[in-house]
């Protein structure tokens, strides 16, 4: 994971509250000392004879495969482990020598996603479990809730001990996926290929930068019309086709509350692309569960000087980003 893009998840995580009841944000980093160290952790990753290990900070982001430890040395009541991995993984976390107090309040619980600014990543629109079912809490039953397994690329841990010297280990494994769905992209411009077969449900791919997204190759159940139009003329028709993409742009993590730049409900086999100038830029794949849908896209990111500040392509920017 590059430099950058940790400063700029840095940035939601250190704004980031929950509804799992921590009451605060999470502030523990508080010199640029210890924001610097957190950029610079060396990510290793696992080989054959190696098993990497390190710490776990009561704030972090783990890119690795490995075993992370925490150990209190002070009272931490709102930590969180933010874990994200390659767009065709899924993540296994599993807990280690747990010594925590649940009766006094401790508590460790994963979650299927990440949450940020309050947001959820996958939207409930997007992720096919309820809320409740993406927790998993270690206090509720030690037994079973030692472990889980995300849907997608990414996964957090929160956590709260009051005890001096209470702590755990997390271990961390990558999966092979053979049909991603809801990627958060570890990079600001790449290329990917999104295929969902007969599956009836939504997949986004979330770039946390402002980019230009161009869509080299799209595949749907249906074929509509060929032109790319601004959303508020074709929203309706695509939404109703059943089998669409859609561009979004916002400056949260959850798609149902992303401003809708355009949509396309057609096969295409040119070049169709598009600026988004807002601090998150989605790809979302709408899907019937009906066909084999598939959608081929690069992304690169804008320069300042490339930000729209006007109506480009008849379209209104939404978002201003600094």
């Amino acid at each position: 994971m590059s430099p950058a893009l940790r400063a700029q998840l840095l940035l939601f995580l250190v704004s980031m509250s929950s509804r799992m009841g921590l009451s605060r944000y999470i502030e523990d980093i508080e010199s640029s000392d210890g924001l610097y160290s957190l950029l610079s952790l060396d990510q290793k990753r696992e080989t054959e004879d190696f098993i990497f290990r390190r710490p776990l900070r009561c704030l972090d982001m783990l890119a690795t495969d490995g075993y992370f430890t925490f150990v209190a040395t002070q009272p931490q009541p709102a930590c969180a482990a933010f874990v994200i991995a390659e767009p065709s993984e899924v993540i296994s976390l599993e807990l280690f020598d747990v010594s925590i107090d649940c009766g006094a309040g401790d508590f460790i619980k994963m979650f299927d996603g990440w949450v940020l600014k309050g947001e959820k990543f996958p939207s409930s629109q997007d992720h096919q479990l309820p809320v409740h079912e993406r927790y998993t809490d270690y206090c509720s039953s030690p037994a079973t809730g030692a472990a889980s397994r995300s849907s997608q690329n990414v996964a957090m841990i929160f956590f709260r001990i009051h005890s001096h010297d209470s702590g755990f280990t997390l271990a961390v494994k990558k999966l092979h996926n053979p049909f991603p769905c809801n990627i958060m992209s570890q990079s600001p411009e790449g290329s990917f290929t999104m295929v969902m077969p007969h599956q009836r449900r939504n997949c986004s791919f979330s770039i946390i930068y402002p980019v230009e997204m161009r869509l080299t190759e799209l595949s749907l159940g249906q074929a509509r019309s060929n032109e790319l139009s601004p959303q508020r003329q074709v929203w309706s028709a695509c939404a109703g086709s059943g089998d669409y993409v859609e561009l979004l742009g916002g400056n949260g993590v959850d798609t149902s509350k992303m401003f809708p730049v355009a949509d396309l409900c057609f096969s295409l086999a040119g070049l169709a692309q598009m600026k988004i100038g807002c601090d998150n830029s989605v790809l979302r794949l709408v899907s019937s569960g009906n066909y084999i849908n598939r959608v081929s896209f690069q992304y690169r990111l804008l320069e300042h000087n490339e930000l729209p500040n006007t109506r480009e392509n008849s379209l209104v920017n939404f978002c201003t980003v600094e």
